[in-house]
């Protein structure tokens, strides 16, 4: 019993945190800033399955309109805002810094205020009303392609929670647009048919009580109850279907263990780092209690992995 309330209220704290994340980033980003040339973040709307989807876009100093930048997806979690993720990832100063666009799209939910996606059998009011995200999202990496210079070999996705498990079906379903993606503590949940190879890199703690490392249900899911599959599974998957060498190389500290699989179809990747201890957070991040950064390496790994 006494193990049980440790954990309840561990778990308490890191959705707290998050949560408050979510209200900081909220009102640090109600005006989004544009600069005369662009920069900046800007708002946007997408018409689509009868509903009108809002999302930002994140223009770093380097665009010019003439050199076609690479475009990453950033996917919130459930109940959260593509504010709040910009803040947890810190992609947009990454952007800045390595000269790429990043688009914030926003979920949906009863209230704006709780959107969630729907990755398959998570989560909430877009598993429940069937909204087809993965059509959605589309849409919008084609809006952005046709309205921004964007290199077209290079669009990744990327996501924690909820969207992490978005991320998956993406990648799953896009595979004919998307290079490579990078699920953060999500799980890949859905029927999964690629077209063809995707590069995936995967963060996820061990010590995760919302989407558990090793797989299972746990009693604080959003909505229904539902069995998450293992990241062990996940891994392996996207490692038969990228036909990469089944043996990885493998290294271990004591922040994270990790594997990386070579040898894949078409220049892809498939990586993985189990973050020791790490809990329901985005590593590397002001909350997150480890040393991993998780979007320098995702990053890195998206560099080196095109589309080919």
């Amino acid at each position: 019993m006494k193990n049980r309330r440790t954990g309840i209220i561990a778990l308490c704290v890191v959705v707290l945190g998050m949560y408050f994340n979510s209200l900081l980033a909220g009102s640090a980003y109600r005006g989004f800033q544009e600069s005369a040339s662009g920069q900046g973040n800007k708002s946007g709307s997408l018409d689509i399955g009868g509903r009108t989807r809002r999302y930002f876009l994140h223009v770093p100093p380097a665009y010019d309109g003439k050199k076609p930048l690479p475009l990453v997806l950033v996917l919130h979690g459930g109940g959260q805002s593509p504010e709040s993720a910009e803040q947890m990832s810190g992609m947009s100063a990454k952007a800045d810094k390595e000269g790429f666009l990043v688009a914030y799209p926003s979920g949906t939910g009863r209230s704006s205020r709780m959107p969630t996606w729907n990755s398959g059998n998570c989560c909430g009011y877009a598993m429940q009303n069937n909204v087809d995200d993965v059509a959605f999202l589309r849409a919008l990496i084609d809006k952005l392609e046709h309205d921004y210079s964007v290199d077209s070999r290079r669009f990744f996705v990327t996501g924690i929670s909820n969207g992490g498990m978005m991320s998956y079906r993406i990648g799953c379903e896009l595979a004919d647009k998307i290079a490579a993606i990078a699920p953060v503590e999500g799980a890949q949940n859905t029927d999964c048919r690629p077209t063809g190879p995707v590069s995936v890199i995967v963060f996820h703690g061990t010590a995760d009580r919302l989407v558990p490392f090793t797989g299972g249900s746990t009693p604080f899911q959003i909505g229904p109850r539902r069995s998450d599959n293992s990241v062990t599974n996940a891994v392996a998957f996207w490692v038969k279907n990228d036909g990469c060498s089944p043996t990885p190389k493998h290294n271990e500290n004591s922040a994270a263990h990790t594997d990386i699989y070579s040898g894949c179809k078409n220049g892809t990747g498939v990586a993985l780092y189990a973050i020791q201890g790490g809990r329901h957070l985005w590593p590397g991040s002001r909350i997150s209690g480890n040393s991993v950064a998780a979007t320098d390496l995702m990053w890195s790994f998206f560099v080196q992995h095109p589309k080919p």
